[in-house]
């Protein structure tokens, strides 16, 4: 199957995640990734050695794509990139603020030069705002914004979410708004420069704590693994076990406390009479529902639950992860031999993406240098 950029070129001056993950879904999509390293490489190639030796990290987002190693303070490598750049249709970049315009290469510049391409820069802050300048990773992103403070339970404290989320909820956004452009550029034949933040991203993933402290005026608390806006939405304990019930609607909660339950008290009882009523009430209706489900075994509770249809699941270790039936894995090919990973969930006409090679540390230099050598002097003379 044909991927649906074949033919895009993109131009990545990319390190850690968000960025590389953007990147990463344009090149599953089959467009050309040329991603630039510093000498030593992106940082993320030293993250950890769990993947044969490699970064786990870096392994997961820069499948597809071809690595070339530049030092932007020699200007003829600077002229390589800008060479790079006036063939692309998309540069994309996550240097600290202000770094890519000092070289030459902010989004303002390039988009004079270039009317086609698309530009998209990825910061911790967006631009125009006081902490606009600072340094900003993952796990501060998920501090600042209020997500850790939300995240755990009553008596932890505040917990950062176990996966970088901030950078790969941003490099997600990227990618849409990059195809968003690309179809613009197709009826107007103009380019667009994005600018998108971590901050923003998951700002805007906390929207429904903020109105709920904004308008609201309750401060959202930390529950653990509980909804702060359904119940019973939670983990119960099984003599054998436990199991952790979703109900999402009067109907099911009628069903579940009758027909799974067996307590049609419950179902009657008028403190638990909407869902709104229920969560005021959570710790008595918790407790009810622990009473009913603590005398009772595995298989027995989960026969009912898929007899009236309620959602339901496990708490999964990662271990159980991997021999889960509903993962699918793949592998991808790496420097040091193939690495399983999980598989991107996108299914197109019943087939799941390719999962094109890792580049070693400078593999494409030479290619790529010849590649645009007539370009760089085309431009110097």
């Amino acid at each position: 199957m044909t991927g649906a950029l074949e033919g895009i070129v993109v131009v990545a001056l990319e390190q850690a995640v968000a960025a590389p993950t953007a990147t990463c879904k344009l090149a599953d999509a089959g467009a050309r990734v040329i991603k630039l390293e510093r000498p030593e490489g992106d940082f993320a190639r030293g993250y950890d050695g769990f993947a044969k030796g490699q970064s786990s990290y870096f392994v997961w987002i820069n499948r597809g794509k071809e690595s070339c190693r530049v030092d932007l303070r020699r200007p003829e490598d600077l002229a390589l990139v800008e060479a790079m750049i006036a063939s692309a249709d998309v540069f994309i970049q996550n240097l600290a603020p202000g770094a890519a315009g000092r070289l030459g290469l902010g989004s303002a510049t390039l988009r004079q030069r270039h009317q086609r391409l698309i530009t998209c820069d990825i910061s911790g802050y967006a631009p125009g705002t006081p902490h606009y300048r600072r340094k900003a990773y993952d796990l501060l992103i998920q501090a600042e914004s209020g997500l850790a403070a939300i995240t755990g339970t009553a008596d932890s404290g505040p917990s950062r979410i176990g996966v970088s989320i901030a950078d790969v909820a941003t490099g997600q956004a990227a990618y849409a708004a990059i195809l968003e452009a690309l179809l613009r550029r197709a009826r107007t034949g103009e380019g667009s420069a994005i600018a998108l933040s971590l901050f923003d991203t998951l700002a805007e993933l906390m929207n429904v704590p903020y109105i709920t402290r904004r308008h609201g005026g309750v401060e959202p608390a930390r529950i653990g693994l509980a909804h702060p806006s359904i119940a019973p939405y939670g983990v119960f304990r099984l003599l054998d076990g436990e199991v952790l019930v979703s109900i999402q609607s009067e109907r099911e909660w009628q069903v579940f406390a009758r027909e799974v339950l067996e307590s049609p008290e419950l179902a009657d009882d008028p403190r638990y009479a909407s869902n709104v009523l229920r969560v005021a009430a959570r710790a008595a209706l918790d407790s009810a529902v622990q009473a009913r489900l603590g005398q009772r075994r595995f298989t027995e509770v989960t026969a009912a639950l898929d007899r009236h249809s309620i959602a339901y699941g496990t708490v999964s270790t990662v271990g159980d992860l991997i021999d889960h039936p509903a993962a699918t894995a793949l592998p991808v090919p790496t420097p040091r031999g193939p690495i399983e990973v999980l598989a991107p969930p996108v299914i197109v006409d019943g087939q799941r993406v390719t999962m094109r090679p890792v580049p070693a540390l400078g593999e494409h230099d030479a290619a790529l240098r010849t590649e645009f050598a007539v370009t760089v002097a085309a431009n110097r003379a």
